[in-house]
């Protein structure tokens, strides 16, 4: 959506959370972003909140691991706090997401399993301990965003808006 938003000559700037505890934003999605000369400027995952506040963040683009027939949307662990951030902002809040993650046999996403991963991941930042050991550790990998807090879903095959469990079964061919 970025990209071709910059085909097609609208002026964008990305802000791109660090996305902890891989931090693929910083590791990943400002490199590509960069690849392609679209100004990028990195912020930590608590930050969002505060350049939608201040106005400077006009709508928030994120991807889907699964989405569930309500348009519920399962991805990448705190995309629902940067959806309820947005929301209260009055930021739009857009899926972008190949039809294949779409699971129609999900009526919502309260049945999409969360990943649970090790404890390693958030006491350690690149093998350095940060916190003390034995620390008690939750880990999971996923959350899931209500549809409610969804402006659209953006796929190859279209655009889909609420109701969900319509407008999502027109995508599939």
């Amino acid at each position: 959506m970025i990209r071709a938003a910059r085909e097609m000559g609208k002026q964008i700037d990305v802000f791109a959370d660090e996305t902890r505890p891989f931090m693929q934003g910083a590791r990943l999605t400002v490199w590509e972003l960069q690849q392609d000369l679209i100004p990028t400027t990195l912020i930590t995952d608590n930050m969002a909140g505060h350049f939608m506040k201040a106005g400077r963040i006009g709508c928030v683009v994120v991807g889907a691991d699964r989405i569930a027939a309500n348009g519920d949307v399962a991805n990448k662990i705190g995309t629902y706090s940067v959806a309820v951030l947005a929301k209260e902002n009055s930021v739009p809040f857009f899926v972008a997401a190949p039809i294949s993650t779409l699971d129609l046999t999900l009526a919502t996403g309260d049945r999409i399993p969360i990943e649970e991963r090790a404890a390693a991941e958030v006491t350690h930042v690149f093998g350095h301990a940060v916190a003390p050991e034995g620390t008690e550790v939750r880990n999971p990998a996923f959350d899931v965003t209500p549809a409610r807090y969804v402006t659209a879903i953006i796929t190859e095959n279209g655009i889909a808006r609420a109701p969900y469990e319509e407008s999502l079964k027109k995508l599939v061919r």
